[in-house]
């Protein structure tokens, strides 16, 4: 186990946010895959993102069953970190239904852009023995004013081919921005890498990574400067992986954390409503007092 308090602690801390998964049609297990969880800050909930056809069992561009069984999920197995005291180092695999009894999704679209977002969010109850190591939307800790250009470096981090390092921690695959993000908006928030991804690394962050020297933007002015770090490192999260544009290309697909704030709203609204319904019919029905 690592203990968090090591002076010598082994890992980056985006190590431990990347989380393995199993998709399975009953108790068949048909790919694997990554997912991490988001929060707006360290008091709100936290909610399970992921590749939309992560859940779906079909490719987002064509419509086709990815798996040649042509079956599609019912379950998710997330292998989430154990909650261990101020420690890390086992994992706690917890399977989860993908649909409800009366066949509605368990899992969220985004709510303007849609089935045309391959994102989706998970939120459900897995308990108190889980450890939350959540990408943060409101809070700077994962979000670093990084200058970021075409060519700079970025990581997928994620689980190619199932592949993992110790136990289940990822493994970075890391190559280069290919356009400017500052053409990216509400209306076309997809991005291009290049990297040499694989299968099992959909839904995985993406994230500009940087250790000794980087350079940041102030920006409300504009201004570029250098800073050099020593062995200080700073992050930028991007986005979630989704795939490679086609199987001759390297150029991946990321869809940028910009749409994240609408799903999670979302998907924690609609928990919170569910759960108020379910709780008002377990309380007992109040009757009049009899009159005398």
């Amino acid at each position: 186990m690592f203990n968090f308090d090591d002076p010598l602690f082994p890992l980056e801390i985006l190590s431990t946010k990347s989380i393995y998964i199993e998709m399975y049609f009953e108790e068949i297990l048909l790919a694997n895959g990554t997912g991490f969880l988001v929060a707006r800050d360290k008091e709100k909930r936290c909610v399970f993102f992921t590749n939309k056809h992560n859940v779906t069992g079909k490719n987002p561009l064509t419509g086709k069953h990815i798996s040649s069984t042509l079956a599609e999920p019912t379950h998710i197995t997330i292998y989430f970190h154990k909650n261990l005291d101020n420690a890390l180092g086992e994992w706690l695999p917890i399977k989860l239904p993908l649909y409800r009894n009366d066949g509605s999704k368990y899992w969220y679209e985004h709510p303007t852009l849609g089935s045309d977002v391959d994102v989706v969010a998970l939120n459900l109850e897995w308990g108190s023995d889980v450890r939350n190591l959540p990408y943060y939307l409101d809070l700077d800790l994962d979000d670093a004013p990084l200058d970021i250009s075409p060519s700079g470096t970025v990581s997928v981090i994620g689980f190619p081919f199932g592949l993992t390092t110790y136990g289940k921690f990822p493994i970075w695959s890391t190559g280069f921005l290919a356009q400017e993000l500052s053409l990216i908006n509400k209306d076309n928030p997809l991005f291009l890498i290049d990297c040499r991804t694989r299968q099992g690394q959909s839904g995985s962050p993406v994230v500009a990574f940087r250790k000794g020297t980087y350079r940041t933007i102030d920006f409300e002015n504009g201004k570029i400067s250098q800073t050099v770090g020593g062995n200080s490192c700073v992050w930028k999260f991007l986005g979630i992986y989704c795939g490679r544009v086609n199987n001759e290309s390297d150029l991946g697909r990321v869809w940028h954390v910009s749409i994240f704030s609408e799903l999670y709203d979302l998907a924690v609204n609609d928990y919170e409503d569910r759960k108020k319904k379910a709780e008002e019919k377990k309380r007992p029905i109040r009757k009049d007092a009899e009159v005398e």
